[in-house]
């Protein structure tokens, strides 16, 4: 595994256990699992339990496998199998092996026969519905089903008819056979096989009947030695059952599962079925979008592996269940890319200013620092004349007192170039500023003097056109989202949370950039004087086009005045 910057996790109580057990000879060594479903793409909670399992096992001299829990045919696809894989690599993890619970099918059936002949587990005819309505609530015991006492003759019978695809999806299921009266709801009986006929991504036909999520992941850590089996919280009432799969199938090994405390992002939806349906409904342009919370889509606006480590780094391992503030994440991109991104100047929203005063087709090169917080990045050169454009935000033909941009009469500093003074005011047939005369004073490149405003600038006759697109959330209130329900194979897709989407949570903006940025690559990063920080997008750029995505604004960003 690759190392997080060199930084083991902080003290937590999944490490004390751990030690604990290699101490005390429970274990001869650590091995963990990540186990994604392949039905959508990762997200940044996934970062936090990837950072978890590959971190700790790397503490501890263990190994970590990358494990697709592919048991439902009917919401998987090769294309997520292929994302979840970049993206672990992305954030900079190596798995020891790759493996997936179809590999384990044939074991799992076997199992699965075990218990038929134990007389713990039975095959089931009633329906969904019937089923839920005999399984009770928190407060009332559940009740048989008319099925339960099926022989073992008859049950296994109908369990290999039910493989053979004697009968229709829906028809029949295996049901383990524990207690109907048990308080913890997820013993009462749950379903542990079920019969569809689809293909799968990765065994194709060879199957009709497919386990169920909670009954094939104890089988699978079991099989592959997982002696700290780490899951999020809303996993904790399921751990009775994952240890009684574990002792009623008589697996050799004994794995543990643990349960930690799940990344929650404020104003995030982390679920995938409703992640799914933004992609499916449009919403968004994929599940790449840079709006979207997947490793892909923050990969695309121009977020770094190292910012996500170091942020789920800091969220530590707890039992309590948070709420993050999505300005943390934001810190810690900044905090990676002060010193790594070229300090360059764009104007998003251009207003033409005219130095009347500038000799005409003339241009001189000025010196830029890269980076004023990192000299090893060196000095570029840009071009300054008569033309160039501004910020049409700096400036105001009414301004209020504290307004120190420009507006008729002022005097502002360029920034790497000359003081200029505004001195008239172009406007079209409907009133619209659209252009400014000014004049410079040739005697300010260099000038210590003081003056209380500096703007950021791009040259006209030399600048890049270029397209800019800024991203609010796209969650207008705070959303916690729960990712049991997917687990257990229910599908109740929710739109109400389409309500809240921000209608504003994409601008596309078209204004100029410095003419070094004019070839930019797919992902170079740099930061925009007073604006932010911005990536270059991989979708939409063409060579010599770029499109530049806002990755994060900058705490000083500059939010204008209302005209006065």
């Amino acid at each position: 595994m690759i190392a997080v910057e060199n930084r083991t996790t902080p003290s937590n109580f999944i490490k004390t256990i751990i030690s604990e057990d290699l101490k005390s000879g429970k274990v001869n060594g650590v091995v963990t699992r990540f186990p994604p479903e392949p039905n959508g793409y990762l997200h940044i909670g996934h970062a936090k339990a990837i950072w978890i399992n590959f971190t700790l096992a790397d503490e501890f001299g263990g190994e970590t496998n990358l494990r697709f829990d592919d048991t439902n045919p009917l919401k998987e696809d090769t294309e997520y199998v292929q994302s979840i894989q970049e993206d672990v690599k992305w954030l900079g993890y190596e798995w020891k092996n790759l493996r997936f619970a179809s590999d384990y099918f044939e074991e799992m059936y076997q199992r699965a026969e075990l218990l038929i002949q134990k007389g713990k587990a039975y095959v089931d005819d009633s329906t969904p519905d019937e089923i839920r309505a005999l399984r009770g609530t928190l407060t009332e015991p559940g009740k048989d089903s008319p099925y339960r006492n099926r022989s073992v003759e008859e049950n296994l019978d109908l369990f290999r008819r039910m493989r053979a695809g004697e009968f229709g999806d829906g028809e029949k299921v295996l049901r383990a056979k524990i207690d109907m009266a048990s308080p913890n709801i997820n013993l009462r009986d749950p379903v542990i096989y079920r019969i569809a006929h689809a293909h799968h991504h990765n065994t194709g036909d060879a199957w009709c009947i497919y386990p169920m999520y909670a009954f094939a992941h104890p089988l699978e850590d079991a099989i592959e030695h997982v002696t700290h089996s780490l899951c999020s919280l809303e996993f904790e009432d399921q751990r009775p059952f994952y240890d009684w799969v574990v002792a009623e199938c008589e697996m050799e090994a004994e794995p543990r599962q643990y349960e930690f405390g799940r990344l929650n992002l404020a104003q995030t939806v982390t679920s995938k079925r409703k992640l799914k349906l933004l992609v499916d409904e449009g919403h968004v342009d994929g599940w790449d979008d840079p709006r979207m919370p997947t490793i892909s889509g923050l990969r695309r606006r121009g977020y770094t592996p190292e910012a996500i480590r170091s942020f789920v780094y800091e969220t530590g391992i707890s039992k309590s269940q948070g709420l993050v503030d999505l300005g943390m994440l934001e810190h810690f991109i900044r905090e990676d890319l002060k010193l790594k991104a070229p300090r360059t100047m764009a104007v998003l929203r251009p207003l033409k200013v005219v130095i009347t005063n500038y000799p005409e087709g003339q241009t001189e090169w000025l010196e830029a620092e890269n980076n004023i917080e990192n000299e090893e990045m060196g000095v570029r050169k840009i071009p300054f004349s008569r033309e160039i454009y501004i910020e049409r935000d700096d400036f105001m033909e009414n301004p209020p007192k504290k307004f120190f941009r420009l507006f008729p009469g002022n005097e502002v500093r360029l920034k790497y170039a000359y003081f200029i003074t505004c001195n008239e005011v172009i406007k079209d047939e409907n009133g619209e500023v659209v252009e400014l005369r000014c004049t410079y004073d040739p005697d300010t490149k260099t000038s210590t003097r003081k003056v209380k405003g500096t703007l950021h600038w791009v040259e006209a006759s030399h600048a890049a056109p270029a397209e800019f697109r800024l991203y609010e959330p796209l969650i207008l209130d705070e959303e916690l989202e729960g990712e049991a329900a997917e687990a257990e194979g229910e599908d109740k897709p929710e739109k109400t949370f389409l309500d809240k989407l921000n209608p504003n949570s994409l601008e596309i903006l078209h204004g100029f950039v410095e003419p070094g940025l004019k070839d930019s690559a797919p992902q170079d990063k740099f930061q925009f004087f007073r604006h932010g920080y911005f990536n270059v997008d991989s979708r939409y750029s063409k060579p010599g086009e770029p499109v530049f995505n806002l990755i994060v604004r900058l705490k000083s960003s500059y939010q204008p005045p209302k005209e006065g």
